[in-house]
């Protein structure tokens, strides 16, 4: 049995005789220990043939195809120029690192093909050697080839990427919760570094954000008066507490502080402000970004639960493909695993736990109502996920399902099925379906420059046009109807007639 190789790389195709397949295949730690020494590599393996690639766009598509599993023309043509064919005496394997391309290969040209055994231990020293191997073929220009390739490949695999808008919700709730945790450890810096201070502070403003702000705001407590209480008042929301704050000021404990300190800690409450800042404007991209992506799950589990959800999964597609079963305990694989290990109770929740709906829940139902809820979940991801009009129809019907689940457990009215449920939320997302086109098409004309008036116009001009028809259709009508008995050919007939007998 002959064995040959083919040899993808980023030049071109490349196909090798192996020499000896059966004795190199029973000593397969001697293969292992010639793939470094080239010269004795050299007495395993002989070039057949070599096709370059004429463009880089010929070589990114057909690394495109052979990652998918596709036999490229061009590779087809090359195997059945240099590849023989098996004979009755002699029998051809091919030897291919990538299962589905020999699954390939096999079902079009009909040669069997290998891909374990020696065959990676000789893929591996072709592609040490393989610039010394071909003739006119270099270390250099191998590497450059294998280098704008790569970027080639990369580039299109992040262009045609399914899962890029999903990227931005992911990023975007990772930076949430980042944020989250760096403005509470700022704005506890913030406090005890102010309350050196003024140390009254922090019992009368308790929220982190507004005492930074506050902070901000009085800067030296002892420069503090009744100038300052509308600002004081505008910051905190509350008169009594900025009176407060103004009483406070004058009989603090705090010690004295410095204007190059002071103007330090005003510094740095201007940074945790701009932060806090920054972080309800991301929460407000990340809303938008849920909208347009997953709004039923948006509506009904809430942005950020729903976000966790996707960055968790990886994808809004995996999230989709993942069972409810699955999806309520995502984020609580840990405390499952330590669960199977020691035959304890498994968690009842993981990510879903943020809910609010699970929070209202009692403790003899928390369990049901998260499966309940993982259970409209999946459904929601996959709504979000295959649907070709995104809406939140589905969310909101899905959404009063959970409510209506909530009162029933807590020994209210029995909800209605599921089934009417959908067929309502279908009727409604049938004519929202039908709004946005008519939205879409006036918008359109106004691009083109036609007026909202138009397309009315045309359709008064139609029926007009139908009516001349039938006024026409009815008139010859009247015509054949009254002229039944005596036709205007006819008449002629008989005016021959009489002339005729005239004439005899």
């Amino acid at each position: 049995m002959d064995l040959y190789v083919l040899f993808e790389h980023a030049a071109g195709y490349a196909l090798f005789r192996v020499k000896e397949f059966e004795d190199i295949g029973a000593l397969l730690p001697q293969v292992e220990a010639s793939v470094t020494d080239l010269s004795k590599f050299n007495s395993v393996v002989k070039l057949v043939g070599f096709a370059p690639f004429k463009t880089a766009l010929v070589a990114l598509e057909s690394i495109n195809s052979i990652s998918e599993g596709v036999l490229p023309e061009d590779l087809n043509l090359f195997l059945e120029t240099y590849l023989p064919k098996s004979t009755k005496k002699g029998k051809i394997t091919l030897g291919v690192i990538e299962p589905k391309l020999a699954a390939a290969i096999t079902e079009a040209l009909g040669t069997k093909c290998l891909h374990t055994g020696v065959v990676p231990e000789i893929v591996r020293g072709i592609r040490a050697h393989f610039h010394q191997l071909v003739k006119g073929f270099t270390l250099e220009t191998s590497g450059k080839a294998q280098l704008g390739l790569g970027h080639s490949y990369s580039r299109a695999k992040v262009k045609f990427n399914v899962n890029r808008v999903d990227n931005m919700i992911i990023q975007s709730i990772a930076l949430l919760d980042q944020m989250d945790k760096d403005v509470n450890t700022f704005a506890m810096r913030i406090r005890e570094w102010y309350s050196y201070h003024f140390p009254e502070l922090v019992k009368i403003v308790p929220d982190n954000y507004m005492y930074a702000r506050v902070a901000q705001y009085i800067k030296n407590r002892k420069e503090l008066s009744e100038e300052n209480l509308p600002g004081l008042e505008e910051l905190v929301q509350d008169e009594s507490k900025a009176q407060a704050i103004l009483g406070a000021a004058r009989s603090s404990m705090g010690m004295d502080i410095s204007p190059v300190d002071l103007i330090n800690i005003e510094m740095f409450a201007k940074r945790v402000v701009a932060l806090a800042d920054y972080r309800k404007s991301l929460s407000h991209y990340l809303n938008s970004k849920m909208e347009s992506v997953a709004p039923n799950l948006a509506t009904l589990i809430g942005d950020q639960v729903g976000a966790r959800l996707i960055s968790h999964a990886g994808s809004l597609t995996n999230l989709a493909k993942y069972p409810a079963s699955t999806l309520q305990i995502l984020g609580a694989e840990k405390a499952l695993f330590r669960a199977l290990r020691t035959r304890s109770n498994t968690p009842k929740y993981g990510l879903l736990f943020h809910s609010s709906f699970i929070g209202r829940a009692g403790p003899k139902d928390k369990g049901r109502i998260s499966r309940y809820i993982a259970n409209k979940c999946s459904i929601a991801a996959r709504l979000d996920c295959f649907a070709d009009i995104p809406t939140n129809v589905f969310g909101e019907k899905l959404k009063q399902q959970v409510e209506d689940r909530l009162t029933f457990l807590k020994g209210g009215d029995k909800p209605p099925t599921n089934i009417s449920v959908m067929e309502d939320a279908l009727a409604e997302a049938a004519v929202q379906a039908d709004k946005k086109r008519k939205k879409k098409k006036k918008k359109k004309s106004k691009v083109n420059g036609v007026n909202g008036d138009a397309q009315p116009a045309e359709e008064e001009e139609e029926p007009a046009k139908k009516k001349k028809k039938s006024l026409v259709a009815e008139n010859n009508g009247d015509e054949v109807e009254t002229n039944g008995e005596s036709s205007p050919r006819k008449k002629k007939k008989k005016k021959k007639s009489k002339a005729a007998d005239d004439d005899e």
